[in-house]
């Protein structure tokens, strides 16, 4: 394994970003992810992730990269948990109001279903 004393904000190592464009594109990230974009939290933990792992260094951009790795693991738990009620629980779960939840049913509730 070849080690150097240098430690690069980004995995792109010398052919990335320097640590002041480093800083804006992980605020960017950061603060696109709450805009329904969570992937993007997890595009800037992969990015920066040198800065994920050496804990001292790059403060500034420390601080958006691990908001975006908590970030990103709450709405992995949420959609988590979200898609097993439905594929576990299921009809037996919600009852009558599982026909309102479902999309299955949506050209039997429009009367698209006997058109041909």
């Amino acid at each position: 394994m070849i080690s150097s004393g240098q430690v690069w904000p980004t995995i792109d190592g010398p052919l990335g970003l320097t640590e002041e464009a480093s800083v804006d594109y992980a605020r960017r990230f950061y603060k696109f992810g709450f805009a329904l974009l969570p992937w993007l939290w997890a595009v800037n933990c992969f990015y920066f992730w040198p800065v994920l792992r050496h804990s001292r260094a790059f403060p500034q951009i420390r601080n958006y990269v691990v908001r975006s790795a908590i970030g990103f693991s709450v709405f992995t738990a949420l959609l988590s948990a979200w898609a097993l009620t439905f594929s576990i629980g299921g009809e037996e779960l919600f009852g009558p109001v599982w026909d309102k939840l479902v999309m299955y049913n949506v050209a039997d509730r429009l009367g698209l279903a006997g058109l041909a």
